[in-house]
């Protein structure tokens, strides 16, 4: 039997997704929930890797398992021996050939930025913060040109391992609501540090070291060692995973609700 789960994690308490020998990763933790629950040795498989300080408000994971339980077991009791900086949002079974990773069509971020001369207190780790007066008009212009299939080598960490920098991105885009500034960005998949890295050069373009077109200047470099210093990894989320809809899954697309608004 292949169950899937929808999770949420405070990615500030963990060294990432990713197991880890000194097992501080979150799939550390889950693997020994899952498989305390079963009764057996289970691995799981997600649909991508976030790294350390980087949360999830619905990452998407599949394991296999000849226990049965009731659906509700694999929520609440997985939840029981979780820490709770973790939690299964959901638990679906799925037929054998779905697979976490390779069935998703899309993947959805959100940045977090606090644009103000004092650094946030009660959302300290939970967004990043910027001191200097920010132009989002001119950020959203360049975040356009990010949109589409490009080759995203500008953007890529050096120890990225992915096979191609091809990337397909659906949306990019900025908005501002008071002292916070929302970056969204939905695309077929993403390259390591990819999201932290257009983070930072839309804010080079909204500080006015560049005008808008310095994004598309970049793509067209494929050069990383030409861009904008990493940003931090405070105010990233994981806000969902989109797979097709014959795998009856539960929403797998959840936003920060205080940042929901049009204005």
């Amino acid at each position: 039997m292949r169950v899937a789960l929808g999770l949420e994690y405070d990615g500030n308490h963990f060294c990432g997704w990713q197991t880890q020998p000194e097992g501080c990763g979150v799939q550390n933790r889950l693997e020994q929930a899952l498989s305390d629950m079963a009764g057996h040795e289970i691995a799981v498989v997600a649909a991508g890797r976030t790294d350390t300080g980087v949360h999830a408000l619905c990452q998407v994971v599949h394991f296999d398992t000849e226990t049965e339980r009731p659906l509700s077991a694999w929520v609440r009791g997985i939840n029981a021996n979780l820490p709770p900086n973790v939690r299964v949002l959901w638990a679906h079974v799925v037929p054998d050939d779905f697979h976490a990773r390779f069935s998703a069509r899309r993947r959805d971020y959100q940045f977090v930025l606090y644009n103000a001369p004092v650094a946030p207190a009660v959302m300290a780790n939970k967004a990043s913060w910027f001191h200097l007066p920010l132009d989002v008009e001119k950020m959203a212009e360049g975040a356009r040109f990010l949109e589409g299939e490009h080759d995203f080598s500008a953007f890529r960490a050096s120890e990225c391992q992915a096979k191609s920098p091809i990337r397909n991105l659906y949306q990019a885009e900025v908005k501002k609501h008071d002292d916070w500034i929302v970056f969204n960005f939905s695309g077929n998949a993403f390259l390591h540090h990819q999201v932290r890295n257009m983070v930072g050069a839309l804010v080079y373009v909204g500080k006015g070291s560049f005008a808008p077109n310095y994004i598309n200047t970049l793509l067209q470099a494929r050069d990383r060692t030409q861009s904008p210093p990493t940003f931090s990894p405070d105010g990233l989320y994981l806000t969902g995973v989109g797979y097709e809809a014959h795998w009856g899954l539960p929403p797998t697309r959840r936003y920060i609700q205080f940042f929901t608004s049009n204005s």
